[in-house]
């Protein structure tokens, strides 16, 4: 346990943190991967691995690396394949971002407000000079280029918010050679979308996506990227339900079997969720949820 910066608390705090990996379909969500992130200050210190029976081969890596291994695992496993979604904290390291496309997958993932684009004309060649989303989202607000879209029901009232997309270029390493030109990034790299989502009452955007998966239409990439928020209600029910954050123990195994138990018993949870209502379940006969638990 170390003091470092936990998102669900929004600060930094004497804690323990996890990366996860979860796979979900239109109507379920499931965690199907935990990993402990061990900072470089347990890392690199040879007594307190061995008091926290840390293995051996275990070697730091950041939390993109640790997410990286887990979806090569997943896939090595069979995980049937789909288009990663991840934070900023993620998105916004272009190693994992280029590890996900090795892999063969598409990505829409949340990127730095700092991060500098080449923005494409439509003929696909890059306008002007390299730019940070956050100022290109301010040019784009000053000339009203930003719509409202709707991507989900909610509770009490429709989630909403304005959306700009524009077609992009990484900008990373421009000018670090004699030779780095736009037209030559720009024929290099993929081309992808930039996705920048602004909210209701806010004096700035809230959040910025990277995506390159293909897509017809700005509401079908908002609906996509707007999924991370069954991530979020899965944590909450793995802590308020099957107490995920009640492990107080120091020891690395003890940690991961403690994680391993709470995913398995969401998963049953799911499992029963899905055989009881199953999502084609019009017409079907009423099942007894104990019975086919067996």
């Amino acid at each position: 346990m170390q003091r470092q910066y936990t998102g669900s608390a929004g600060k930094v705090a004497n804690c323990q943190i996890g990366v996860s990996l979860s796979v979900a379909t239109r109507t379920e969500h499931a965690p199907i991967d935990f990993a402990l992130y061990l900072p470089e200050s347990w890392a690199n210190d040879p007594a307190r691995r061995k008091k926290a029976r840390v293995p051996d081969d275990l070697q730091f890596q950041t939390k993109p690396e640790l997410a990286l291994a887990m979806i090569h695992q997943a896939i090595a496993a069979g995980v049937p394949p789909g288009v990663v979604l991840a934070d900023s904290a993620y998105g916004s390291s272009r190693e994992f971002r280029s590890g996900i496309r090795r892999e063969g997958l598409h990505y829409a993932v949340g990127v730095d407000p700092k991060t500098t684009v080449f923005v494409l004309t439509p003929d696909g060649s890059p306008r002007g000079e390299p730019v940070g989303v956050r100022d290109l989202a301010m040019e784009i607000h000053q000339r009203g280029g930003f719509r409202r879209c709707t991507w989900r029901k909610g509770t009490k009232e429709d989630l909403t918010a304005r959306f700009a997309l524009r077609r992009v270029v990484p900008a990373y390493d421009y000018r670090s050679s004699a030779t780095s030109t736009a037209e030559g990034l720009a024929q290099r790299r993929e081309h992808l979308w930039l996705l920048i989502e602004w909210r209701d009452g806010e004096p700035e955007p809230a959040n910025y996506f990277l995506a390159s998966v293909p897509v017809r239409t700005k509401k079908q990439l908002v609906r996509l990227v707007m999924q991370r928020w069954r991530t979020e209600r899965v944590y909450e029910d793995l802590k308020g339900e099957l107490g995920l954050d009640h492990f107080e123990g120091r020891r690395f195994p003890g940690w991961h079997h403690h994680v391993s138990v709470a995913l398995c018993c969401y998963a049953f949870i799911v499992s029963e969720r899905v055989r009881r209502f199953p999502p084609s379940a019009g017409g079907t006969k009423e099942t007894r949820s104990l019975a086919l638990a067996a």
